[in-house]
């Protein structure tokens, strides 16, 4: 009977150390996460400025292409336009 109550006992602690050791380690695992979190969220910051900025250079660049465009349509059609009338063809 002693026996079981001292196995008892060392059984306790053992559970009880057992469970401190795994409310420490779910401490550390929690500090990991936070301080994994915050490195990447300064990271995904940083990726999104940039994408951000190459985001509107591409649009400001969408916006040169379409005037360009627009204006070598127009010089285009006064070509076309010139060279039928020195061809004598009515536009």
């Amino acid at each position: 009977m002693i026996d079981e109550a001292q196995e008892s006992g060392t059984l306790d602690v053992a559970i009880h150390r057992l469970d401190r050791a795994l409310g420490q380690l779910e401490l550390r695992l929690t500090a990991l996460i936070t301080e994994v979190d915050s490195a990447n969220n300064g990271l995904f910051d940083q990726d999104r400025t940039k994408l951000a900025a190459e985001l509107d250079a591409a649009r400001s660049r969408e916006r040169e292409l379409e005037i360009a465009g627009s204006l070598a349509s127009q010089a285009l059609g006064r070509a076309i336009a010139d060279i039928r009338a020195v061809l004598g063809e009515e536009a």
